[in-house]
């Protein structure tokens, strides 16, 4: 064989590898968990009955917890000042871990806040999503890290998480001496400073908990610090004793496609299929799948009320808007009340049942969130609290317009034609 035929046939092997290679690790960030649901979840209780609260005490992990106390925030001029005064409260510990943060005014703020606390011999560790701090600059990371914060970077890009690329930590969980937490849609951005006034400042909610409850939101912290850093967070510093602080029963829990995966569907699942009267949903990411769509059909076969308020004309993800449009023929033919947020990015992830469950936190109404990203809901199981819940949903509801199914079937012929190429691949979206 001469030496160029054999140099030909060495490169012809070595790209045939490099290339399965490729498209192995692209099928693997491209795949679900092998643990998924199938079946439907059929009417059994209402969300007043105990069946209900016991099994979704037992089947989401976390038990429900009494004693809590649940304060709603609404938009940046609420939220960060709240988080910044727990933050600078802080005696012993700070655990932070978002997947949005990026540069600006926001950013260094909190950057100012954890770095002055770490100077001060507070224990500060923060865990950022590598995909979502992209915008970060480093001398912000610089100015903590020279502080004594501990980062880490979630799934950072080396050959070991070529396969787990896909999947981020989507959490926003933020605990202060392991006594208030504070959870939501929130990310460490300049967007989301305001009050939701223009274009350039999104709509959005946060929660600040104190109780018994804000122990699991620690543990939910330290499921992804121990799998980043390796190291447990353990000791009074972060697991205190808590006493009821209020009257509303709670649970934190968690969801990754390394385990636990199926938690946010089944949730979604479980309280739609045990509705009697109203659903009321805020979704900034509305992709429902064949599951969830049955779910919400055979709710309005019951006679409940289903409103679905999502992004309007400003919306950060165009391909979502048209994954989730495609979708819609069959619900708002059934009665699903739909409405378009116009003034600005509608992000809140807000699910109301019966005005006696309330489901927040960082989970969107869609594939991704409920297979490939890490995710943390709380859920609130307290009349008065979805009572006010529900006020906050029709003061979002007065800046709507209501997309009808006419207006779906009107729809452009070009939307039509990008949907069959987006709908194959909204998993990833």
């Amino acid at each position: 064989m001469k030496h160029w035929d054999r140099t030909k046939m060495i490169l012809t092997v070595l790209v045939t590898i490099a290339l399965t290679v490729l498209v192995m690790v692209i099928a693997q960030n491209f795949s679900t968990p092998e643990k998924k649901l199938e079946r439907r979840i059929e009417h059994h209780y209402a969300v007043s009955d105990s069946q209900f609260v016991r099994e979704m005490s037992v089947l989401l992990g976390p038990s429900i917890l009494p004693g809590n106390r649940v304060e709603d925030l609404q938009n940046g001029d609420e939220i960060f000042p709240s988080m910044l005064e727990a933050i600078s409260s802080a005696h012993k510990t700070i655990t932070f871990e978002t997947y949005i943060y990026w540069s600006g005014k926001v950013g260094k703020q909190f950057a100012d806040a954890l770095s002055e606390r770490a100077r001060a011999g507070v224990e500060v560790r923060v865990t950022i999503d590598w995909v979502g701090s992209a915008k970060m600059d480093d001398d912000l990371l610089d100015q903590m890290k020279g502080a004594g914060v501990e980062i880490v970077r979630y799934r950072p890009l080396r050959w070991y998480n070529l396969g787990r690329l896909n999947n981020r930590t989507h959490r926003k969980i933020l605990v202060v001496d392991g006594k208030v937490g504070f959870t939501g849609g929130v990310g460490i951005a300049d967007v989301w400073s305001g009050h939701a006034q223009d274009v350039d400042h999104w709509r959005d909610m946060h929660f600040r908990i104190e109780g018994p409850a804000v122990a699991q939101m620690q543990a939910a912290f330290n499921d992804n610090w121990i799998k980043t850093s390796g190291v447990v967070l353990n000791g009074d510093g972060y697991f205190p004793a808590l006493s009821p602080v209020g009257d509303q029963a709670a649970h934190m829990f968690i969801a990754s496609p390394s385990g636990g995966s199926e938690s946010m569907h089944l949730m979604y699942l479980m309280s739609i299929a045990a509705a009697e009267k109203s659903i009321d949903m805020e979704a900034a990411y509305f992709v429902p799948d064949e599951l969830a769509i049955h779910a919400l059909l055979a709710a309005r076969k019951r006679g409940v009320r289903v409103r679905v308020i999502v992004p309007g004309p400003h919306i950060d993800s165009e391909s979502v808007r048209l994954a989730s449009k495609a979708q819609w023929g069959d619900l708002l033919k059934a009665g699903v009340e739909i409405y378009e947020y116009l003034p600005t990015m509608m992000h809140n992830k807000l699910l109301i049942i019966d005005k006696g469950m309330v489901s927040v936190g960082s989970t969107n109404f869609d594939p991704r969130s409920f297979r490939l990203n890490d995710e943390a809901s709380l859920n609130v199981y307290d009349r008065t609290f979805a009572d006010r819940m529900t006020q906050v949903f029709e003061e979002d509801l007065k800046p709507t317009q209501r997309y009808t199914f006419e207006t779906w079937e009107r729809r452009p012929w070009r939307e039509k034609f990008v949907e069959k190429f987006i709908l194959p691949i909204r998993s990833q979206l």
